[in-house]
């Protein structure tokens, strides 16, 4: 058995470097959140010192949470998914034109959302795992399919006027104690979207999962070392395509939380939502290797990301780049932190 693997009296992975190093990331996401959140109160004030600017926060990105979270998921296999951007926004065209065009209603939005997602799933699952194709390769051409789809359902935007589905796309949950009052002194309560509360419970149910389940700690072994894996009986396959078809089907709800915010159907819809779940996870501490992960790191992973951008669009530097600049440092930062642990556990294990 190679170094730094071990079993448990129960027969289970046992791999506490890859723990530890999980554990280490964790802790550095959470207190850059904290101290970019804290700066941003103090030193820019405004609406950052508001609780609904916080939740407006989950409010605008419910969906993009769990896309990362589903993102995290794979990347922990050794993996990626660059399709679920592109899956997102055919969730949303085919749910906007079911609904407008075809007499649907909230049971057949979900059930399309979560059936495309299900359906990407198991094909790039199967090219993965049982072909051996590069996952990079095969959610590549699953990107340009769920794009080229999307145009086939409407070229024109399709807003929703469904009262069902507004309904409940309008429900507000208010939160106790976080109101503030508004210029006129009249006092409004704080609240989220029911997006935020669904986006959530991903992020508790894929946190046991991964840290207590037989499935979750699969995950970790395979994306540490698929040789180690095969050696302590886990089906290498069936892992990396359960993998596979999680973040598809997470991507298919993702679609149906972001139809949900934005109201309309829209070929333009979760544009780049790949590359903000790809960096929210590294963010999260990911790592691009494999086999080290967290979702609650990817949950503040997504925080972190949106909170740099508010702060700088707060400075004056209103334009798309400055944001693309200060992202693009965040991630030099958190690679080169990553490079580090994973030099330290590739040290531990010599």
């Amino acid at each position: 058995m190679p170094k730094g693997t071990a079993l448990d009296k129960q027969g289970r992975l046992k791999d506490r470097p890859a723990m530890t190093d999980t554990t280490l990331l964790l802790s550095i996401t959470i207190v850059v959140f904290f101290l970019l959140y804290l700066f941003a109160v103090f030193a820019l004030g405004g609406s950052f010192a508001k609780p609904q600017n916080f939740l407006n926060i989950l409010n605008n990105n419910a969906a993009l949470i769990v896309l990362s979270c589903g993102m995290s998921v794979v990347m922990i296999t050794g993996g990626i998914d660059i399709s679920v951007g592109a899956v997102t926004c055919l969730v949303c065209m085919t749910c906007a034109v079911n609904l407008e065009q075809q007499g649907g209603n909230m049971a057949t939005v979900i059930l399309i959302g979560l059936g495309i997602g299900l359906a990407f799933g198991v094909v790039q699952g199967f090219l993965v795992a049982h072909l051996g194709i590069q996952p990079f390769i095969v959610s590549l051409a699953g990107m340009f399919f769920a794009k080229g789809m999307t145009t086939i359902v409407s070229k024109e935007p399709v807003r929703v006027t469904n009262e069902g589905f507004l309904a409940v796309k309008d429900t507000r949950i208010t939160v106790p104690g976080l109101g503030s009052p508004n210029k006129l002194g009249q006092y409004i309560p704080a609240y989220v979207e029911v997006g935020v509360i669904i986006a959530l419970l991903v992020v508790v149910l894929l946190f046991c999962m991964l840290r207590w389940t037989k499935l979750g700690r699969s995950f970790y072994a395979v994306g540490g070392n698929n040789q180690s894996a095969n050696m302590l009986g886990i089906n290498v396959r069936r892992t990396k395509f359960l993998a596979h078809v999680l973040c598809s089907v997470l991507a298919g709800l993702g679609g149906i939380l972001y139809f949900l915010h934005v109201g309309s159907g829209d070929v333009a819809n979760g544009a780049g939502d790949e590359m903000n779940a790809i960096a929210s996870s590294i963010i999260g501490g990911t790592l691009l290797t494999g086999g080290v992960g967290n979702v609650l790191g990817t949950f503040f992973g997504v925080l972190s990301l949106n909170t740099i951008k508010r702060i700088v669009s707060s400075l004056g530097f209103d334009e798309a780049w400055w944001s693309n600049i200060t992202v693009a440092a965040m991630l030099c930062l958190f690679l080169v932190v990553q490079s580090v642990v994973l030099l330290r556990k590739n040290t531990s294990k010599q």
